[in-house]
């Protein structure tokens, strides 16, 4: 019996991910801490307390987005190998994705209009899993190119019909 044992991934995302990413974040919490100001300023008769509730939620949001790029590309890494592609995400839940070579039935690249500022792409295998689909995100695009092209060429190769 051949036994394959994965190890922790070792490729890290591109580092440019922690730019694109914290622009992400701040093109969702701008408007969120901005909501929460504008809320205060308009709609209250601004007591003190409350603009120091609504300063610490502004300030949250805002830190957040600043934190999160960072925490997210020290814990984001990937893999291929010649059995399979694995992913490991998340900061609280540590979440692992694996799919053998000989159940991918579709691989796909991808470049958001802001991903392609920062020169970045998206890898995205699709299995016959109803877990859905294994995206490794924010990779330089010529790598997602390269990965794509060598994910093609092993699955082309590995037996089964990936169903």
């Amino acid at each position: 019996m051949n036994a394959t044992r994965l190890r922790p991934p070792r490729h890290q995302v591109d580092p440019r991910a922690v730019a694109w990413w914290t622009v992400q974040w701040l093109i969702l919490m701008v408007p969120v801490a901005g909501a929460g100001v504008a809320a205060y300023w308009f709609l209250t008769e601004r007591p003190g307390w409350l603009g120091a509730v609504v300063g610490v939620f502004a300030a949250g949001c805002l830190g957040l987005a600043l934190v999160a790029p960072r925490a997210s590309y020290r814990v984001e890494r990937w893999e291929v190998t010649d059995e399979a592609v694995y992913i490991r995400k998340g900061w609280l839940t540590h979440t692992w994705q694996v799919a053998p070579m000989s159940r991918i039935q579709r691989v796909d690249t991808a470049r958001g209009p802001v991903q392609r500022l920062f020169g970045l792409a998206d890898v995205t295998v699709t299995t016959a899993s109803s877990a859905g689909a294994i995206k490794i995100e924010a990779l330089d695009h010529e790598v997602a190119a390269q990965l794509a092209d060598r994910l093609t060429t092993l699955t082309q190769a590995t037996p089964g019909d990936a169903t």
